[in-house]
């Protein structure tokens, strides 16, 4: 699984030009990548899209219907016999659950390349393939529209019992409208990265359409290449998409694997077993006959697993949880240039957010509030704060200023409690909500919504509860110490007198 080191957005979908190669970033090695990955593709140049329609293929979350299809189609194309089934495991979900008695440190899976969905498959649409990749489409968007090339064939393409056992409607922050985004997730800084995928997304489309598909109405037609069928496609990328290290961190689907569900208690992840020739996991303890049987998608905080996943664990069971703290240069300060200027040189910005866990946070966020509350008589030292405040480096420095440390302690408390506000606000008015709406449907919708919110809330804010608490417990021993150090100044200076 990817370990989220810190909270920065990351970009694997560069800018892409017909006549350019474009490459992807170097990742982290590690496993399941359903992790937040974010489009860069500019949407300006594009019309304005207007097709809308259901998603034709795929089922609901928590059908069976074509669980027992998909299992023979595996079978047949190469899956071994396995110990797990597809099962019903909560309201609105499936999971894999042991049919027999599976050991702790036992290998299960081993699904074979044969089942993968990677950037290489062979298209059922070959015309269509060529043309993105002469393009030099990156591997999500290719993938993307691999996705929907072969769902649109419906039964003729060879992965249409993969495809219709998959979710017509991905739990995913893509299908949350913008209204949503700021009515349940206003005080939470996941609000902005969603709304930066979904936008993302869109833009994505809108390049591949101005570029490739209007060019080839025949190979990608807009009724099956349009926003709709592309959000459905990323959806299914963003929650299921596996990045292999030991093939050299190639991307891919791989079907059976992707029904395993998260859990914040175990440790094991996919990876491509050599010696067996397919994806494999070890499990980290024994499961019995009815358990359902759990991988981890990775030490990720609450708002990446609701972001991509569309779920909230529950409050206080993910030791990698975590809530993003917004740190901002005061404009009034004399120095707000100066301090722009380093930070700029060093890739952050005059506001910025850092990770805070319930056993602390980074050097990196000490450092800008160092930078923040610093004075004109520390300008030689702005370009030493603003470096130690990049998370680019590999070696952090812990760089202290005993000068001015009550005072950064003091803006660090400031913030926090600003963002705590928030989480109180909306979680006092989130019993009032949605007290209009008359439709079954829409209630059920939005009451389902809420509770994610809610339950991201209440961890976020717990996060910082703590980080309250430990602030105003360093700030009170400092200025207990400094007033013990005056009062014993003051009884020298007498007795000298």
């Amino acid at each position: 699984m990817a370990e989220a080191s810190r909270i920065l957005q990351t970009t694997i979908i560069p800018n892409f030009h017909p006549f350019h190669k474009t490459r992807f970033p170097q990742l982290h090695p590690l496993s399941f990548r359903r992790n937040p990955i974010h489009c860069s593709i500019s949407a300006s140049e594009s019309p304005k899209i207007t097709v809308t329609q259901d998603i034709p293929w795929g089922c609901e979350n928590e059908s069976l219907d074509n669980a027992s299809a998909l299992q023979k189609w595996l079978s047949d194309s190469g899956l071994p016999p396995q110990k797990m089934a597809i099962e019903r495991v909560q309201v609105g979900e499936r999971g894999l659950v042991a049919s027999k008695n599976i050991r702790k440190g036992e290998k299960l899976l081993f699904v074979p390349p044969s089942l993968f969905i990677t950037a290489d498959s062979e298209w059922s649409s070959p015309e269509a393939g060529k043309v993105l990749k002469k393009s030099s489409v990156p591997d999500w968007p290719l993938l993307a529209t691999y996705l929907i090339s072969e769902a649109s064939l419906l039964k003729t393409s060879r992965w249409s019992n993969y495809i219709s056992a998959l979710p017509r409607q991905p739990y995913s922050l893509l299908y949350w409208t913008r209204a949503e985004l700021d009515r349940y997730l206003e005080a939470s800084q996941i609000r902005e990265r969603a709304i930066e995928r979904v936008t993302n997304v869109v833009g994505t489309y809108n390049d591949l359409r101005l570029r490739i598909f209007s060019k080839h109405p025949e190979l990608f037609p807009e009724e099956v290449f349009n926003l709709e069928t592309f959000k459905w496609s990323f959806g299914i990328l963003f929650s299921r998409l596996v990045r292999l290290p030991s093939m050299d961190g190639k991307f891919a689907l791989v079907p059976w694997a992707d029904m395993l569900n998260h859990s914040c208690e175990v440790e094991t992840f996919l990876d491509f077993d050599k010696s067996s020739q397919g994806v494999v996991f070890t499990t980290d303890r024994p499961y019995q006959p009815g358990e359902q049987v759990f991988i981890s998608y990775g030490k990720k905080s609450n708002g990446d697993l609701l972001l991509s996943y569309g779920f909230v664990p529950k409050e206080g069971t993910n030791p990698s949880d975590s809530v993003e703290l917004l740190m901002s240069l005061r404009k009034s300060d004399k120095c707000y240039e100066e301090k722009l200027k380093v930070l700029r040189k060093h890739g952050l910005s005059a506001s910025q957010c850092y990770p805070i866990r319930i056993t602390g946070w980074p050097l990196e966020l000490m450092a800008y509030a160092y930078l923040v509350v610093s004075p004109p008589t520390m300008i030689s030292r702005f370009e030493e704060m603003a470096a130690a405040a990049s998370n680019k480096t590999n070696t952090k420095k812990d760089i202290r200023y005993p000068e001015i440390e009550e005072e950064a302690l003091q803006f660090m408390l400031d913030s926090c409690e600003s963002s705590i506000s928030k989480y109180n606000k909306f979680l006092q008015q989130s019993g009032s909500l949605d007290l209009d709406v008359t439709s079954p449907k829409q209630l059920n919708r939005r009451l389902f919504l809420k509770q994610l919110a809610v339950d991201l809330c209440n961890s976020e804010r717990r996060i910082l509860f703590r980080a309250q608490y430990i602030l105003r417990r360093r700030l009170r021993d400092k200025r207990s110490g400094e007033l013990k150090a005056l009062n014993l100044f003051d009884g020298l200076r007498k007795l000298f007198k």
